[in-house]
């Protein structure tokens, strides 16, 4: 349900994925995250790890997650596609991303996923003026 509503305040703020007018509203976070798994070969693991991310979206301030792996897209020199799997969440705020942070249930993820991954890289994005 709070994907749909966060989709709807999307809409409801200007974003339309086909314009270059889309904007978030000011103040949200973009969370990335890269993960290069243990086993890159294992279809097994990158479901496993993909269901535990799903997991997240339990975290109430989760507004939107979305999981996946590098696209194939054109090869080009400034492109890094040689990690596994992503997940991208919004928070309205840092406030919100805090708490996920110290969630129990990410700290669960944490102890139940940790051994999928050998490293992992975040990209924390805020949208808008300071």
């Amino acid at each position: 349900m709070k994907k749909y509503i966060f989709l709807f305040a999307l809409l409801f703020t200007g974003y339309n994925g086909f314009s270059q007018e889309a904007t978030l509203p000011s103040g949200t976070i973009i969370h990335q995250v890269f993960f290069w798994l243990e086993n890159p070969d294992s279809m097994e693991d990158k479901t496993e790890l993909k269901k535990g991310l799903e997991t997240l979206s339990g975290i109430s301030e989760v507004q939107m997650l979305a999981t996946g792996e590098p696209a194939s897209t054109m090869e080009r020199e400034v492109v890094v596609s040689d990690w596994d799997v992503s997940e991208t969440m919004y928070f309205r705020n840092t406030e919100d991303q805090d708490t996920y942070q110290n969630h129990p249930l990410h700290q669960a993820f944490i102890k139940e996923y940790g051994h999928l991954w050998k490293k992992v890289v975040v990209y924390d994005i805020r949208v808008g003026n300071q």
